[in-house]
């Protein structure tokens, strides 16, 4: 990485959470919950979602996940338990995306053909907060995850017993008609077996808000950068040159997307196409403050979308399990290694 580095330890508080998919969503609220209560509910980004609450959208969102994912249902049940909030109000939170173009989401990727690279970038307010949970749900495939207080897993970075990776960045899609929300559909995605698998839950089901995945699997000799919004999910084979993806759509298939793309965005792209084309290393550009108003590596209270860098991921693929390492953000080793789902 640069020399741009941060002393600051990481700090990922643990999370086990197991058995039935209520009690998993329990134990995901119950470690959340302080968090939640001191920061979340009090931020202008839980107002704005909660403002949302009479849309029409809502009820039919909820339709949606009780038909197709009704374990999904119950998993946000039980977090609503552990977190002693009402369950509407949870699962109106894990569809801000959806709901609201400007939801508090960031990241930066860099994809390889048997690696991939991560910046999850957050509120700054719950720097301190977040965590590694290791999930295993009664009957499905057990996986480790960077999770949030008051979200579904399944939306940051994550590897699942299957050797399934998966990194997510924001699309700000602008407000469409009601499909499934996009948190429900990238949780589905952890209990995939292969990237296929993944693809096909992702065009099985009418889609409301925008997502990029990194997908990748152990001991596949490519990547896949997908982006799914209402009108489409593109897949695009990253097999030879890396690419890089911020958080607006980029495929061809999605060019008519009404969508928000923000400065820091524009530039943390731009940037750091700029630096693949030098053959920079994946970790360097992801440390990168070579911008200096719109940086890829964000630590700026002042930062112009209120989002910090809270952790580097960076998955490798080329074994027959998926070997991965957790950053301070900036940092020049690793505060976590991984083994597949064991840490070493």
């Amino acid at each position: 990485m640069n020399d741009t580095t941060d002393s600051r330890p990481l700090e990922l508080l643990p999370v086990e959470a197991r058995g039935a998919h209520r009690d998993v969503g329990r134990a995901l609220g119950r470690w959340g919950a302080e968090a939640c209560h001191r920061h979340l509910v009090r931020s202008d980004a839980w107002a704005q979602i909660m403002a949302c609450r009479d849309r029409p959208e809502v009820p039919a969102m909820r339709a949606l996940l009780r038909q197709a994912f009704p374990w999904i249902e119950d998993e946000l049940a039980g977090l609503a338990e552990g977190l002693d909030l009402p369950p509407d109000e949870v699962f109106l939170w894990n569809c801000r995306g959806d709901l609201w173009a400007l939801a508090p989401d960031g990241c930066t990727t860099v994809l390889a053909p048997r690696r991939l690279s991560h910046n999850e970038d957050g509120d700054p307010g719950f720097a301190g907060a977040c965590g590694l949970a290791e999930v295993r749900p009664a009957g499905a495939p057990a996986f480790a995850s960077f999770v949030y207080p008051g979200s579904l897993p399944g939306h940051t970075f994550a590897v699942n017993e299957a050797g399934l990776a998966m990194t997510v960045n924001n699309i700000r899609a602008r407000r469409a008609a009601a499909g499934m929300p996009r948190m429900v559909l990238t949780r589905a995605l952890l209990a995939a077996g292969s990237v296929g698998e993944a693809v096909s839950i992702l065009q099985a089901h009418g889609r409301m808000g925008a997502f990029h995945l990194g997908l990748g699997q152990a001991g596949e000799s490519q990547t896949w950068s997908v982006e799914f919004s209402q009108a489409a999910v593109s897949v695009r084979p990253v097999a030879r040159a890396p690419l890089l993806h911020a958080n607006h759509a980029v495929h061809q298939a999605q060019e008519d997307l009404p969508q928000v793309i923000t400065a820091s965005s524009a530039h943390r792209q731009a940037r750091g196409e700029a630096l693949l084309a030098q053959g920079a290393d994946a970790l360097a550009i992801l440390a990168d403050t070579g911008d200096a108003a719109e940086p890829i590596l964000r630590r700026s209270p002042g930062d112009t979308d209120q989002e910090n860098t809270l952790a580097t991921a960076d998955i490798d693929l080329n074994g027959n399990t998926a070997r991965w390492a957790v950053y301070a953000p900036g940092a020049a080793e690793p505060h976590y290694r991984f083994e597949g789902l064991d840490r070493t």
